[in-house]
Parts: C-alpha cells; structure tokens; sequence
C-alpha cells in the first residue's frame, strides 16, 4: 500500500477489504475505518465523529466506493466518540444492525444519557490533587459526549470473544481487550492474516490506559499488559489494522515495545514517588511535557492507572490527607 486515503477515498487493503480516512479536529487529526465485503454488500468497522463533514464523506463512499452494494452492518470497536459517533446514523440510514460488545453499548448508553458531573467525579479528580479554582471549573462543566455521537439505536447485536463472523468468504474472530475501553473488540482473519485492531494496538503511539471516577480503583494497566501478552499468539507477520497512523507488519515487536513503554513508566513513577506526592504533580514529569485541557485529564487517568497498577504490585503506597490521596514508593 502507498500513501494513505484521501477523505471520500478507500485504499483496497487486499480483495474485500477497504482502508478510508475520517478527519478529527484534535492533535491526532484522524481515524482509520474499514469496509468488509460481504456477498451481498459491506460491513463497516467504527465509524468517526458525528458532524456533517465526517456524513458528507460517508455519502461520498457510498456513491463511489461499495460497487453498488448496501450497507449489511455497523461494528464498532468501542465506545470512544471517534469511533462510535456516526454509528446511530450509519444504522438508521441503512436500515440495519449495530455490532458491538455489551459493555461497549450500555457504557456509551450511560454516559450519554448524563448531563454532568456527578459527585464520584468531581471526588475523583479533588482526590487527585486539583486545586479549588480547577474543581469549581469542573463543577460548572458538562459531559460533551451527546455533542460527539449520534443516538444509539435502542437494541444491538452482542460481539463477545471468540465469536466467529463469516463474512464473504472469510472468518473474522472476535478478539476481546481490556485496558484501553471496557471491552475492545479486535477483528482477526486467520485466512487473510489480518487484525483490525482499533485502538488496541498502534503502530506509532500508545492508546490511553487511564482509570476514570466509575472505577477509580481499576486495575487497567494490569488488564491491558494481559491483553497485549495475548496478542503475541497472532503470527508475527501479521497484517494490523490501526485506528490511526497507518497499517503495519511486526506484530509482536510492536507488542513489546508497548510493554516496554509502560514498564518504563512504571520505573519513573518509583523514582518520582521516594516522598509522597499527589497524582497531579506526577503528569508532567511522567509524560515530560506539560498537558491542559482533556489532554491532563487523560493524562491523570493514565497517570493513576500506572499507580493503581504499582499498589496492587506492592510497589506503591497510597495515604488520604486533606482530601488527596498522596503516592509514595514502597521501597
């Protein structure tokens, strides 16, 4: 494959199934989608943001690139607006089924159907160390997901691990992650040697492994780790599909170098941690840059994940005083 699809485009990965493109208007400025050729039409794999530039490019595809043949399905591999947020729009307009894991839909249910921040969430972040002037910013706030994604429908069909999808001429299994979302669902073709992996697996960046105020004591790291440890039974050679940057061979070099990545971060954090110190002194050390805005928030998360992880491992000490949790390394 040369280059990348331009946005109305696809790029045929091999015979059946197709690369396209949809804009983010953030930092990481896209997200891969993929079509699946059926014998009697397409199955789309995530979605993009809701908004009409992201609809004028899917009319786009439909006119020039499915060959004449309907929309079958909609499969999304989690619940992150980027990729579920056209999914509502996507089965209305063709009349057909939403695919996702269980806790995938009822988490996006959830947060959509919140209008702000509840108490356990402001708790979390106070807890974290934000000082008044950040937390009254953040009682004033609300959820903006709604804005992102389009309703879901009101019913879907469950994937779960291990279930097999026949589409077209080929088997596509349901490979389940954890870490990055409640329950990531990855598409791997044994016959094709491919795995479309949404956010599980990136060639260039690693997804964000954070704990969030609906379980703040998650170990999601340890899930993660477990995840990619899993992967490594693909073949090497493998052909993945990411969510972003582009498609790549190397599997398990990848696989590892993510390991590695998070293992250093664990490392930094005992060194950081030889007094105690509040979540939030700990970001911009840990990512060597400062963040704002979503980015600290997401970085809070991911910094408490490390940290989550670090205390089950008997590696970190946790203590409540004045209402933040302060971190110390155990040895």
């Amino acid at each position: 494959m040369n280059g990348v699809p331009e946005p109305g485009k696809t790029i045929e990965v091999v015979p059946g199934v197709k690369w396209l493109r949809m804009p983010l208007f953030m930092k990481l400025d896209h997200i891969n989608l993929y079509l699946i050729k059926d014998n009697d039409g397409w199955f789309i794999v995530d979605t993009g943001l809701r908004g009409e530039k992201t609809r004028e490019y899917w009319e786009t595809i439909f006119e020039h690139e499915l060959e004449g043949l309907p929309v079958k399905g909609v499969l999304v591999t989690h619940l992150h607006p980027d990729h579920v947020g056209q999914a509502g729009w996507l089965t209305e307009k063709w009349q057909t089924d939403l695919w996702m894991t269980r806790t995938e839909y009822l988490a996006t249910r959830l947060y959509m159907s919140s209008t702000g921040h509840s108490e356990a969430y402001l708790s979390f972040f106070e807890r974290a160390g934000l000082d008044e002037s950040a937390m009254e910013h953040l009682r004033k706030g609300t959820s903006g997901i709604s804005k992102m994604v389009e309703p879901l429908p009101g019913s879907f069909r469950r994937l779960e691990n291990g279930q097999t999808l026949v589409i077209g001429e080929q088997e596509w299994r349901i490979i389940v992650g954890y870490g990055h979302s409640p329950e990531h669902a990855c598409l791997y073709c044994e016959s094709l040697n491919i795995l479309i992996s949404g956010d599980q697996v990136l060639p260039k960046i690693t997804p964000n492994i954070s704990v969030n105020s609906t379980e703040p004591e998650a170990d999601a790291l340890k899930v993660f780790l477990e995840t990619l440890e899993q992967l490594k039974q693909l073949p090497e050679d493998t052909l993945t599909l990411p969510a972003h940057n582009d498609p790549f061979l190397g599997l398990h070099t990848r696989l590892q170098a993510m390991i590695d990545h998070h293992q250093e971060n664990v490392d930094r954090l005992a060194e950081l941690c030889k007094e105690p110190v509040p979540a939030l002194e700990l970001i911009e050390p840990l990512f060597k840059r400062p963040l704002k805005g979503a980015e600290m928030m997401m970085g809070m998360g991911e910094c408490i994940a490390h940290l989550n992880y670090m205390m089950n491992q008997g590696r970190m000490i946790r203590n409540l005083a004045d209402g933040v949790y302060f971190y110390q390394s155990a040895s």
